[in-house]
């Protein structure tokens, strides 16, 4: 059995009384003091999670910027240095081998930040296409991520001096003097729940007094120290993709409804062909969201039918208990050429039992990014 790896803080974790499971490798905080009340600490006052296991990974060289661009899917072109762009990172035949933020340094620099698990493969890949003067390094043990999340997270970041003012997805780098030690990090204005939030990125070594002095700030402000298990349920709640549920190496940005993240214009990038292609034929299933008109949870890998008892139509790739909504929530794909659509009725067989779900378009609630 492979031994889990342990983030920068591990010890924090285990004194906060946190429970752990594995994910993407890493043994993960789940909960501190229950997923309900962490969730609803980031929807109305603030939380800090602990996500020091995504990759990262510096593209640096002349040109690294068009480099990028020619292999990611969205157009790095768009931003400017000192903005992040959500993208994905496609195999040839159209399927996301991994959705990213990648951060524009300069013309000859690109920071980097992938799924945990799907790091080795993105550097590999970029890697095998990158010319002789453009390098790919994998730097995962090299920063921690701290997420701070909700609409009291610009209180807790200029009580420690940290840069707040950024338009979302845009970044700065500081130095802040904690406890008489300098550190320092990169600030990003973006996050994983919907709500206003940064992405705090001290170097690993740094890692336990920066927590040490967010999570000191964020308690004064009735904020907690959350988990995968709300991570999860106000991702859920926003729609927002996880790769390995609703984005894989068999699951395309089109499928996903993430052609958003797509430079269709662009001459270059990975898996160009297989998506034209796809986008001018259609493709043969899309994202939805499904609410429960009735009790019941629908979970990931529960089938999606027209009616109890029917053909299969689909298939659940997330489900939760919506805290927010006090209702059960999923996201599936349903087949185009079963003619359901947004505002239709399915049935979800959730273990044997029959759950009606209305069929929407995410978010789920209101974004407040």
């Amino acid at each position: 059995m492979t031994e889990l790896l342990a983030g920068p803080i591990a010890d924090r974790h285990i004194a906060l009384g946190a429970t752990f499971a594995e994910f993407g490798g890493w043994d993960m905080p789940v909960s501190y003091s229950g997923t309900v009340a962490e969730h609803t600490a980031v929807r109305e006052a603030v939380g800090i999670f602990d996500v020091s296991h995504l990759g990262k990974a510096l593209v640096s060289g002349p040109g690294a910027a068009d480099f990028i661009n020619s292999t990611l899917t969205n157009d790095i072109r768009k931003i400017e240095p000192g903005k992040a762009q959500y993208t994905l990172c496609c195999n040839e035949r159209g399927g996301v081998i991994d959705d990213l933020i990648a951060y524009l340094v300069s013309d000859d620099e690109v920071f980097l930040v992938p799924n945990a698990a799907n790091t080795p493969a993105v550097v590999a890949a970029l890697a095998a296409a990158a010319p002789a003067d453009i390098t790919v390094v994998d730097q995962h043990r090299d920063y921690a991520v701290f997420a701070v999340q909700g609409p009291k997270s610009t209180e807790v970041l200029a009580a420690l001096g940290l840069p707040t003012e950024m338009d979302y997805m845009a970044y700065r780098d500081a130095t802040i003097t904690i406890d008489g030690r300098e550190v320092e990090t990169r600030v990003c204005r973006t996050g994983y729940t919907g709500e206003h939030g940064y992405e705090v990125l001290p170097r690993w070594d740094d890692a336990g007094v920066v927590f040490d002095a967010l999570l000191a700030e964020i308690t004064k402000r009735d904020g907690l120290p959350a988990g995968l298990g709300a991570r999860d349920t106000l991702r859920t709640e926003m729609g927002y993709a996880l790769h390995g549920h609703e984005l894989s190496v068999d699951i395309s940005p089109v499928q996903a409804r993430s052609s958003w993240a797509v430079g269709w214009d662009k001459p270059a990038f990975f898996g160009r062909e297989a998506l034209l292609a796809e986008r001018e034929a259609g493709p043969s299933r899309r994202i939805y969201g499904l609410k429960a008109t009735g009790r019941g949870v629908p979970r990931a890998d529960c089938t999606v039918h027209a009616e109890a008892g029917g053909p299969q139509i689909g298939i659940c790739t997330s489900g939760t208990f919506s805290p927010s909504l006090k209702q059960g929530i999923a996201l599936a794909f349903i087949d185009t050429d079963s003619g359901i659509k947004k505002g239709a009725e399915v049935v979800v067989d959730v273990r044997g039992r029959a759950l009606t779900c209305e069929v929407v378009l995410p978010p789920f609630v209101e974004s407040h990014v």
